[in-house]
């Protein structure tokens, strides 16, 4: 019970990393809060939750583009809890896949890019001045960052790209020297490929495999936890070794 009586925020809570971030969290006795814009999967996550698990499971829905939904959900997670001692910010993806744009570069729409920026990076930095005014109060908190080995490799989905470089090098750094003198954490995650989608089973790694999801959340939840007390600021790679490989 690592967690009992612990708050954590959960963005993207409604399917993937997030969902089984916040499945664990409970089942370690956190009360969690799944945020996501697909109301439908997150009444239906939250049950699932609610049944099997220790802590209680709420959700908001909530675009994370958008600032005053964001402070929507931030305030029902301290209405519902009383506190926040952990945001997880998982909320993202590759514009050109989300979008369904499969073009050249050159003719890629400006709102797509946009749309990419917005909420890979703009949505984690909402979520983190939203969420570190209540953990200043509490003079206590982590925030947790999923970056992605597409921030250090660089690909042609350039929004995402530059989002999660920002998130890695950047976001989490500037979090954590505001954090630390409220004694609030900061840290990154950046996982290499990871079997959420079948596609990510064919790329290659050191170690021969793509990760499965638990071994990223496993790694989530010791950063979340007080073992990792002396952790802030840094970015901690989850790759199976592929930057290794492109550095070799």
């Amino acid at each position: 019970m690592e967690f009992q009586n612990k708050t954590a925020v959960i963005t993207g809570g409604a399917s993937g990393i997030g969902f089984l971030s916040a499945k664990c969290l409970a089942q370690e006795g956190a009360n969690v809060l799944l945020v996501d814009i697909n109301e439908n999967a997150l009444v239906e996550k939250v049950a699932e939750i609610n049944a099997k698990n220790v802590g209680k499971a709420e959700y908001a829905v909530c675009d994370v583009r958008q600032y005053e939904q964001v402070l929507d959900a931030t305030d029902k997670a301290i209405e519902k809890f009383g506190r926040i001692d952990i945001l997880i910010n998982c909320a993202g993806g590759c514009e050109r896949r989300c979008n369904n744009y499969q073009g050249d570069w050159l003719d890629m729409p400006a709102e797509i890019f946009d749309w990419g920026v917005d909420v890979n990076l703009k949505g984690p930095y909402y979520f983190s001045q939203a969420v570190m005014r209540q953990m200043v109060k509490q003079k206590s908190g982590v925030i947790i960052y999923l970056g992605s080995i597409c921030g250090e490799e660089a690909t042609l989905s350039m929004a995402y790209s530059v989002s999660k470089a920002g998130l890695m090098n950047a976001l989490t750094k500037s979090v954590a020297i505001y954090g630390a003198p409220h004694n609030v954490r900061a840290v990154c995650v950046s996982p290499g490929p990871v079997l959420t989608r079948e596609a990510m089973g064919k790329l290659k790694t050191l170690v021969g495999r793509a990760a499965e999801t638990q071994e990223i959340v496993d790694f989530i939840l010791y950063l979340a936890s007080d073992r990792a007390a002396f952790i802030t600021g840094s970015n901690h790679f989850i790759d199976g070794g592929r930057i290794a490989m492109t550095r070799g």
